[in-house]
């Protein structure tokens, strides 16, 4: 297979993986009460980590893993468990009330940051599906031009989901407060079963099941 048609099946892949239309909602829910810009810069930091987690991944994946005996089971397990934890503030409220106590410094600052980093970069966009696809598409591409040609395919489709978080930011202006409640809750719900189906996942690769 030439290596432009391993690359265009690369770029499918990750694409699909970090589902773009799929996590776009899912970021509205996540940053709730923020501004406009707050969210713009909430999005572009956790797309940058998230390109710089699987740019790593993508260079030396196979070898960090096998270095600390983790396994992609392993990983989807954890990513799930966090993943569930967020979805359990989300229908329940917790964080926007969490977010209440603190000042305003302190969610410009410090919770965004946290945000961006976790849950957005990881797990919901370099998450346990995008790291294994990147890992597994690396071991097709061993050259140092192909490895070249991965990364830019890695940060394209990073640029597809930066470009979709930004579309939702707009969105949410047509929401209104109502609207944005029952949004967060609902992704709440579909996260969980997510967080859910990722555990499982993690459990079969692990036992083989």
């Amino acid at each position: 297979m030439a290596t432009t048609e391993i690359l265009l099946n690369a770029f499918t892949t990750l694409l699909v993986t970090l589902d773009p239309p799929g996590l776009a909602p899912l970021f509205l829910g996540l940053t709730r009460g923020m501004t406009r810009q707050q969210r713009k810069q909430v999005a572009l930091r956790g797309s940058l980590i998230a390109l710089c987690i699987l740019s790593v991944f993508a260079i030396f994946g196979a070898s960090i893993l096998g270095a600390l005996g983790i396994s992609i089971g392993a990983f989807r397990i954890a990513g799930g468990l966090m993943l569930f934890a967020i979805a359990f503030e989300m229908i329940f409220e917790k964080r926007q009330e969490r977010k209440e106590k603190t000042s305003e410094d302190a969610i410009t600052r410090d919770h965004m940051q946290n945000i961006a980093a976790f849950p957005l970069a990881l797990p919901l966009i370099a998450g346990p599906g995008a790291i294994s696809a990147t890992i597994l598409l690396a071991g097709a591409l061993p050259g140092p031009v192909e490895r070249l040609g991965l990364l830019a395919v890695i940060a394209l489709s990073v640029s597809v989901v930066l470009m979709a978080m930004i579309i939702a930011d707009r969105l949410d202006r047509f929401l209104g407060v109502t609207g944005r409640a029952i949004l967060t809750r609902l992704l709440g719900v579909i996260l969980a079963a997510l967080s859910v189906q990722f555990v499982l996942d993690g459990i079969k690769a692990t036992f083989q099941l």
